[in-house]
């Protein structure tokens, strides 16, 4: 699949001294929904920043759609939509004029039947001519992402979209964010709610101290990375590992009534065969067994504690 943002040994040092971003190198696939995960202060919101060409960069090169950022600053702009991490609309303008403005700022002829698709999509319509105080906070993120695809973007960022926002209108954003794939949008997004970009991304990629530690295809990385569990219940209660079971990778559960087993699912043997023979030699008695597989979450913590280290 043809990359429509390509970002090459991209650097960003602020005035005082602050590098945000060391020399990140990143293909983003036209189609595509990433992912982008990293802690606060990781440099999320500045690549995003420089890739819209908001932020200058100190080195590197950006081009969206084969446009350069710097030199070709318009066409590149206008492939882009961007929804903010903040929430900043003009309180007493209507609903329906504050996406006009902003299909305008691109230099867009008036289109009401476009603009009227994209309020609907987003559940909208029925607030056309509601001042953007009345709204709640969630549907003024949606007002925000009506802004951001006023222009008919190729491209969209949404940096932290789901920030304060309820259980419900959360799922609703994703049903949205699924709909602008299946309309071709590529979507490019931050956010902490780590099981929702397991969900809903095609490639994950994890930022940590302004370097790219990663960005893989979800199952793929769950796959390489995820470990499964097996957990085993006993009739009896454990407070250690028998001496016996010492070469295997087990821990104790917190309930004292179980036994945990970490493997590898891509091994040639998984040894699960051999430990529960073993289990029954030392005496234990099996209740009941499951298996789980690591967390996207896991992962994550994980690769940036090797990080930080």
């Amino acid at each position: 699949m043809a990359s429509i943002v390509s970002v090459t040994d991209l650097g960003k040092t602020y005035d005082g001294g602050f590098t945000a971003l060391n020399s990140v190198s990143l293909e983003i696939e036209e189609g595509e929904i990433l992912a982008l995960l990293g802690p606060n202060g990781a440099g999320k919101t500045t690549l995003i920043s420089t890739i819209c060409g908001i932020t200058r960069p100190t080195k590197g090169h950006i081009t969206v759609g084969g446009h350069d950022t710097i030199t070709d600053y318009r066409a590149a702009r206008s492939l882009i939509g961007l929804v903010p991490q903040e929430i900043n609309l003009e309180p007493f303008e209507k609903v329906m004029n504050t996406v006009r403005f902003s299909r305008g700022l691109f230099g867009k002829a008036n289109d009401d039947a476009y603009l009227e698709q994209v309020l609907r999509q987003l559940s909208l319509w029925d607030k056309k001519d509601a001042r953007v105080m009345e709204l709640s906070g969630g549907m003024k993120r949606r007002v925000l992402i009506a802004k951001a695809l006023s222009h008919n973007p190729r491209i969209l960022f949404l940096d932290e979209p789901t920030a304060g926002v309820d259980v419900e209108l959360r799922r609703d954003m994703w049903e949205i964010v699924r709909g602008l794939k299946a309309d071709g949008v590529t979507i490019i997004l931050t956010t902490h709610y780590i099981e929702e970009a397991e969900a809903i991304a095609d490639r994950i990629g994890v930022i940590s101290k302004g370097d790219i530690l990663l960005v893989e295809d979800t199952a793929a990385l769950m796959a390489r990375m995820g470990q499964k569990q097996m957990v085993v219940e006993l009739h009896e209660t454990v407070t250690a590992v028998p001496e016996s079971l010492s070469s295997y990778t087990l821990e104790v559960g917190a309930d004292q009534k179980s036994l945990i087993y970490t493997y590898d699912t891509h091994a040639n043997r998984t040894g699960i065969t051999r430990l529960m023979a073993d289990i029954q030699a030392a005496g234990l008695t099996l209740c009941d067994v499951e298996t789980r597989q690591s967390s996207l979450e896991e992962i994550f913590v994980g690769l940036v504690k090797e990080d930080a280290a």
